[in-house]
């Protein structure tokens, strides 16, 4: 059966982002993973919502310690000690050491201050990095997110994607 183009189009509409990702990644043969520090798994465990998507998603991470993040991601101790966790530089070594880790095309991680405590003026709480990282390019937005520590984590695991 043959689906006119307006039908094909509505229905991507009507799909949500991690439905469209996972279009996206299982289209092109393209693999993904994710790592993450403040969002604890919300952006994965979105991702693994989708049906078959298991062809497409190969590993996440949490790295909630900075330990973790050196162990598993790569990301310099330096790095932590000049700028931080909660950093672009930080966020940017995540993306990359993540998709090197897993072997994937495409990463996705989160790192930033869900709160309620933990901030400080330089870095509020609601502070959070989201980086991608897709044929070795690396993407990095900083974000100030408000509301309840959940509220945050989960607006920032939905801003992920």
């Amino acid at each position: 059966m043959v689906m006119e183009k307006e039908n094909l189009e509505e229905m991507a509409q009507n799909l949500s982002i991690e439905e469209k990702i996972a279009e996206i990644l299982l289209n092109t043969n393209r693999t993904i993973s994710t790592a993450e520090s403040c969002t604890g798994g919300l952006i994965a465990a979105k991702l693994i919502n989708v049906p078959g998507i298991s062809a497409a998603y190969l590993e996440g991470y949490i790295t909630y310690a900075n330990s973790a993040k050196e162990k598993l991601l790569g990301v310099w101790p330096q790095t932590l000690e000049r700028f931080g966790a909660v950093s672009t530089e930080c966020a940017c070594e995540m993306a990359a050491g993540c998709a090197r880790a897993a072997g994937t095309d495409c990463s996705v991680i989160s790192t930033g201050i869900a709160g309620p405590d933990g901030g400080t003026p330089e870095k509020p709480v609601g502070l959070v990095y989201l980086a991608c990282q897709t044929d070795g390019d690396v993407f990095v937005e900083e974000h100030h997110f408000t509301g309840s520590r959940q509220e945050i984590r989960i607006t920032a695991a939905e801003k992920a994607l």
